[in-house]
């Protein structure tokens, strides 16, 4: 018996050597993970960003290219700004640290082959093409201004222009606007962008970010417009729009510069340019269009119908070319709106079909004190849109708004339609 005994006790002892073992190893285990996770924390800690800001908009496909990963953020020590590298203008890297309070880029001069010049250094594949030759009509157009226009002068646009023929790009760099007029007249001063637009499709809209308080902002945006054939460059002409921020109200438009692309050559390089800054191309009071529009009372269920049939003859909306129109309708009580509703936006065109039908609850007895106003408005991606026309139509609405609204009244239950001249938004 014994021996029996003897075997029993060593089977008592096998668990626990067992637990002993597993303890450690699940000690160890909790050990390396926790290393793991804190070498893995510092190594994170201690990378630099591979880039300080890259501009992207909607709609436009920009390659982060020759970034330099060694800048660190808010650097404040002037030596090291000093001994920085040159960093070619035509990539994508916006030194923050040589801007000033308001954002602006220090002022350069743009000399024609200057050796001072940032462009001079660039690939070999620009080499040709960095003279920056400025076009015989940017010199017309700087010195040939009457003293009308002297008068009324609403500053310079410098921006340069370049094809890649390696990646089938079309680059438009906006450098700086000089001698802007203020548009804030407690301030005297402006908070200038600009809006730029590839014609006569319209399908390339970008914009440059808002500079604080300056009558001379420096840009400096480089827009990378990826997949245009070189042949069609010749039929394009690019739209810039300056405009000044406005916080509480519509931003101010400044003016604008069309530059038709037929005649310039790229194939050599970069090309420099600048153009004198022009007042916008408005619309003139006559000729805002015209609207049809059907309208059923139906007195039963005190509801009103509204159907957006058709638009015509609506004007351009500037010289980018044809408007993308849509009406946005508004239902007034007692000059109050208690309702609006929308239509689709129909692209280049000026004459739309809407065919969009809309139906109101009326929360009075009788359409006397109900008015319904259209408003014709351009569609602006990225922007505020702009007013083509107007129409109100109501019992004290004039002309033909107020015969229709009449003849609703008169005839409840019966759909009348009628095309109606728009105003001045």
């Amino acid at each position: 018996m014994a021996p029996i005994a003897t075997s029993r006790e060593e089977f008592d002892e096998i668990p626990t050597v067992v637990g002993i073992f597993s303890a450690f190893g699940l000690v160890f285990t909790v050990s390396l993970f926790a290393w793991i996770c804190c070498q893995r924390k510092s190594s994170k800690s201690n990378k630099t960003p591979p880039y300080k800001f890259v501009h992207v908009l909607k709609g436009v496909d920009i390659y982060p290219e020759n970034l330099n990963s060694k800048k660190k953020f808010g650097g404040d020590d002037k030596n090291e700004v000093k001994n920085k590298p040159a960093v070619p203008k035509n990539s994508l890297h916006l030194d923050l640290e040589k801007r000033d309070l308001n954002g602006n880029f220090p002022k350069t001069n743009l000399k024609v082959g200057s050796p001072s010049d940032p462009e001079n250094v660039t690939p070999k594949l620009f080499v040709e093409g960095e003279k920056e030759a400025v076009s015989p009509d940017s010199l017309k157009s700087s010195t040939s201004l009457t003293s009308e226009e002297k008068q009324e002068k609403l500053g310079t646009l410098f921006f340069s222009l370049e094809y890649n023929f390696e990646k089938k790009a079309f680059v438009v760099n906006i450098k700086e606007a000089r001698g802007l007029p203020a548009m804030d007249e407690q301030s005297m001063t402006s908070d200038p962008y600009i809006k730029m637009t590839i014609l006569p499709e319209k399908k390339h809209k970008v914009k440059t970010r808002v500079l604080r308080k300056t009558l001379d902002p420096a840009f400096d945006e480089t827009f990378t417009f990826y997949g245009i054939p070189y042949t069609q460059i010749q039929e394009l002409a690019l739209h810039f729009t300056i405009l000044s921020f406005d916080r509480f109200s519509r931003d101010d438009t400044i003016g604008e510069v069309l530059i038709p692309l037929s005649g310039i050559e790229l194939s050599d390089g970069k090309m420099l340019m600048n153009r004198e800054i022009i007042k916008r191309n408005v619309r003139k009071s006559s000729g805002r269009g015209e609207l049809l529009i059907s309208l059923c009372y139906q007195s039963t269920t005190n509801t009103l119908t509204v159907v957006v049939l058709k638009a015509r003859h609506l004007p351009k909306s500037d010289v980018s070319g044809l408007s993308d129109p849509y009406v946005k309708v508004n239902l007034y009580h007692a000059k109050k709106r208690i309702s609006k509703k929308k239509t689709h936006v129909k692209k280049c065109t000026p004459n739309a079909v809407f065919n969009e039908l809309f139906v109101f609850d009326i929360p009075c007895e009788g359409l006397e004190e109900i008015s319904v106003e259209f408003l014709v408005l351009d569609s602006e991606r990225g922007s505020r849109n702009e007013v083509i026309g107007r129409l109100v139509l109501g019992a004290t609405a004039e002309g033909t708004g107020g015969e229709h609204w009449k003849e609703i009244c008169d005839f409840p239950r019966r759909q009348i339609a009628k095309w109606h001249m728009l105003c001045d938004g």
